[in-house]
């Protein structure tokens, strides 16, 4: 019998919480430790359909990367769609628990997943987190022990080969399966050296200056960080918040599968992109 403690057990040191950003909330949101599992449920967000989704499936943990209850609430009721849907889902004992941003900046992360899906290779963090055994970070740049797996937030490396920014913007698109993309740079311009930073996240454009990168490969920016990016000379990748994100989210459902064969685990079939695009 697999309980919900051993799950989150595991989670947590897949992806620990204290790798999670300040403003973050993370971990275990709605439930009890007790509670037998034997349906997990990934997505990217907890919507009401997702959610109608998972209590209609007999799902008794949800593993969702963006938080449930991010910013803090005063009271829950049936009147709002977040409140019912909350309601919901505590009336059909189906728990909650989110890594966010501890699942970007884990060794084995959406960023490093992002980085290898790419191809990249010398991969290691934008922002790196000292490891335990204090190998040392100088000037933001970490010696790297032969065979460590770097923790941090956001990712850099190296392309197989130099290419235009328009073959990559090509192999983006082919890696994350999407037909459309935003970018900032001259689509003639040689790039070899990528930085990764999956959701919304163009605040690391100057960590990607720092590290001589060519490219920031994000989900989506402001008008104004677009700006900074071209006036600055790096090229700005924006493939899409959802697109960034979700494939690591049904591959996480496969490592629960692994690590509890007798649980039944499987990413959300209801759950798209709300975001469209107009072709015509």
């Amino acid at each position: 019998m697999t309980r919900l403690s051993d799950i989150v057990e595991f989670l947590e040191s897949f992806a620990p919480l204290d790798l999670a950003e300040d403003w973050d909330n993370v971990g275990l949101l709605v439930g009890d430790l007790d509670d037998e599992v034997s349906r997990v449920m990934t997505c990217l967000t907890v919507s009401p359909d997702v959610a109608e989704e998972a209590i209609s499936r007999d799902v008794q943990l949800i593993v969702s990367h963006h938080p449930i209850l991010f910013r803090g609430i005063q009271r829950i009721t049936s009147e709002t769609s977040d409140g019912k849907m909350l309601l919901d889902l505590i009336a059909a004992q189906v728990a909650v628990f989110s890594p966010h941003t501890a699942f970007d900046s884990a060794a084995d992360g959406i960023n490093r997943r992002l980085a290898e899906s790419l191809g990249l290779t010398d991969i290691d963090a934008l922002r790196p987190i000292a490891p335990a055994d204090g190998h040392a970070i100088e000037d933001g740049l970490r010696v790297i022990p032969s065979g460590h797996t770097p923790v941090g937030s956001g990712r850099f490396g190296q392309l197989p080969h130099a290419m235009t920014l328009a073959e990559f913007n090509d192999r983006v698109k082919t890696a994350l399966g999407v037909p459309h993309l935003q970018f900032v740079g001259e689509e003639t311009v040689k790039v070899m050296r990528i930085a990764i930073a999956c959701g919304s996240a163009a605040e690391f454009l100057p960590d990607a200056q720092q590290h001589g990168c060519d490219v920031l490969l994000t989900g989506e920016a402001r008008f104004h960080a677009c700006l900074e990016a071209r006036t600055s000379g790096i090229a700005m990748v924006l493939a899409g918040h959802y697109a960034t994100e979700r494939p690591a989210v049904e591959q996480l459902a496969d490592l629960l599968s692994q690590q509890f064969p007798e649980v039944n685990c499987c990413a959300s079939e209801d759950e798209s992109d709300p975001v469209r695009w107009s072709v015509s």
